[in-house]
């Protein structure tokens, strides 16, 4: 196939994403939904790229779970994002956190802690933290997820209704000026807004590429949560917005690898 320099671009962001959607493929090529689908159409026909539900990723991806993907997009960020957080959380806290990529990244940053108490849907964060530094981790039941081996469901979120932790803390889908944090997926949603309300103090922790997302599923306004942990400043508009809700902005800057 004779490709185009549009083309050519799609697979070079597929080589640094690894998964693109296909929402945020038109915003990087700055081109409609439309133009991206027919773009992708003989690339996909050819075998260059794999179609997924409303994004597209390469060949050599698909074997990997969904998961794991998403823990290798924009890891460094989520790496800084998670060391700020655990600077926060002292030896002996209570911490209960819902199931994402940069939630498992802040569990691998609390492994030098001590004596935790960790509340949690996550079989990945449980795993990390269990039977270590004499920690003690509830972990919600129900179903798990094949993706991420997470727990959703009534059973769960009745599970940690019971508890009241110091640091509550989720991660975030989408955050949108108009509909505040969003989600992708109605259980999730609904399981992080329990989670915020079960904490002392209210955290959301999420990377730059969320900000200007629209969700599917609406967690919360912005008056549900007082602080947010991020890579980058937010874009005026919610920036002003989180500051006019009296939110605490974080801002950890990854370290800049050697050349």
């Amino acid at each position: 196939m004779n490709q185009s320099k549009r083309h050519r671009d799609i697979l070079r962001l597929l080589e640094l994403d690894g998964t693109l959607a296909i929402a945020d493929l038109a915003r990087h090529l700055n081109v409609s939904l439309e133009t991206v689908r027919r773009d992708i159409k003989p690339l996909a026909t050819q075998g260059a790229v794999v179609k997924l539900h409303g994004a597209i990723c390469l060949p050599s991806a698909v074997g990997e779970a969904p998961f794991e993907k998403r823990m290798r997009e924009n890891s460094e960020a989520k790496k800084a994002i998670a060391a700020a957080v655990a600077a926060t959380i002292r030896d002996g806290d209570s911490i209960m956190l819902d199931t994402g990529t940069t939630t498992s990244f802040l569990a691998r940053e609390l492994l030098g802690h001590r004596r935790l108490t960790v509340v949690t849907n996550s079989s990945d964060i449980a795993r990390t933290l269990a039977t270590v530094n004499d920690n003690k981790v509830y972990m919600a039941g129900g179903e798990l997820r094949s993706d991420n081996g997470a727990a959703f469901g009534a059973s769960a979120i009745d599970f940690v209704s019971r508890f009241s932790v110091t640091h509550a803390i989720i991660s975030a889908g989408a955050i949108d000026l108009a509909t505040g944090v969003m989600d992708y997926e109605l259980e999730e949603a609904e399981f992080a807004r329990v989670v915020l309300s079960r904490g002392k103090r209210a955290l959301i922790v999420t990377d730059h590429s969320k900000f200007g997302r629209q969700g599917l599923v609406k967690v919360c306004d912005f008056d549900a949560f007082g602080e947010l942990a991020t890579d980058c400043p937010p874009p005026a508009d919610i920036a002003d917005a989180l500051a006019a809700s009296g939110i605490a902005l974080v801002i950890a800057k990854p370290e800049r690898k050697r050349t």
